[in-house]
């Protein structure tokens, strides 16, 4: 299978943000994903269902602490019927200082919890109902309907990784160098999967794409945009892990794919191959005074990327 290629849109305003998901459709994007820092990603979500019919359409992440999954399959379910084979379930428990500090979440035992989280998900859409009992989740209930939804699960790590290698069908890596996901998470995804007797679930990539060819410029930008990542204490584990000082050139540049147009679609394609990724997002940046030019340029190099891709949907792993 070719690397498939998305767009992650970070704009602001619920109605600026369903544009650009439209626009992204028009130049040709086969995948917009929505960030939890998008707010409401599964109302904006279904308003782009209902206006699109082609692009995928995906959530990176929902958290798994501040919705039960019962919920979330409710809402997966009525994403897939307005958007049949289009809608990706992205989920996972996002970072301790946001889920204490933030929500006053007791987080503890993450992996413990993702794996209960994605066990009673997985029952409710493909049964109709969720019998589980747990350490966090205690389940006995129908839901509304059964769908057909990927589920994806946020990975970091080596954990991480096993974890989606043996339950989920994608495993989704924000900003991890290319290097890091060939050398630890595909062999970890792998291992995982052939352990419980499954195929290998995609390896889902990210990196940040600005079309700019002021290498400086890109960089003063993305070091002010990235300075949370190092600060979350499983991001600076595994830039740690990967050998990348976050306070240097070369982590800006192992995570930002920048350059003239034909530069970028030339970099993007050489960091999925790189990286062994199924699959690139792509978070769009705009440096410079004119922010829609620089999107717009962005949506172009990722349509470019995938080379007239079909519009075809993740594979469920069995």
């Amino acid at each position: 299978m070719r690397t498939r290629f998305g767009v992650a849109l970070h704009e602001s305003g619920p109605s600026n943000l369903l544009s650009w998901v439209l626009r992204a459709e028009r130049a040709g994007v086969t995948a917009v994903w929505l960030t939890s820092g998008a707010g409401a990603q599964t109302v904006l979500l279904a308003a782009a269902a209902v206006q699109t019919s082609r692009v995928r359409l995906g959530t990176a992440i929902i958290p798994t602490w501040l919705r039960h999954p019962l919920v979330v399959a409710q809402e997966a379910a009525a994403l897939a019927a307005l958007a049949p084979d289009r809608f990706l379930l992205g989920v996972g428990p996002s970072h301790p200082p946001i889920m204490r500090n933030v929500y006053g979440v007791d987080f503890h035992q993450p992996l413990r919890q993702t794996r209960e989280f994605i066990t009673v998900l997985r029952q409710a859409l493909e049964n109709g109902s969720a019998d589980f009992e747990g350490t966090f989740f205690r389940v006995h209930a129908p839901t509304t309907s059964v769908a057909r939804v990927p589920i994806l699960l946020s990975a970091l790590r080596e954990g991480s990784f096993r974890l989606a290698g043996e339950l989920a069908d994608g495993a989704l890596a924000w900003i991890c160098p290319a290097p890091y996901l060939a050398a630890s998470a595909r062999p970890a995804l792998e291992k995982a999967a052939r352990g419980a007797g499954r195929s290998t679930p995609p390896l889902v990539a990210h990196t940040f794409l600005c079309v700019e060819h002021d290498t400086d410029a890109v960089r003063a930008d993305a070091r002010q945009r990235l300075a949370m990542y190092p600060r979350l204490p499983y991001y600076a584990r595994m830039l740690a892990l990967a050998g990348i000082d976050p306070a240097s050139d070369a982590f800006l540049d192992a995570v930002v794919v920048h350059g003239n147009e034909d530069e970028c679609v030339d970099r993007l394609r050489a960091f999925a191959r790189e990286s062994t990724a199924d699959e690139v997002i792509a978070s769009l940046m705009a440096t410079g005074p004119d922010r829609d030019r620089a999107l717009e340029a962005g949506l172009r190099v990722v349509a470019r990327a995938g080379g007239g891709q079909e519009h075809e949907r993740l594979p469920l792993a069995p």
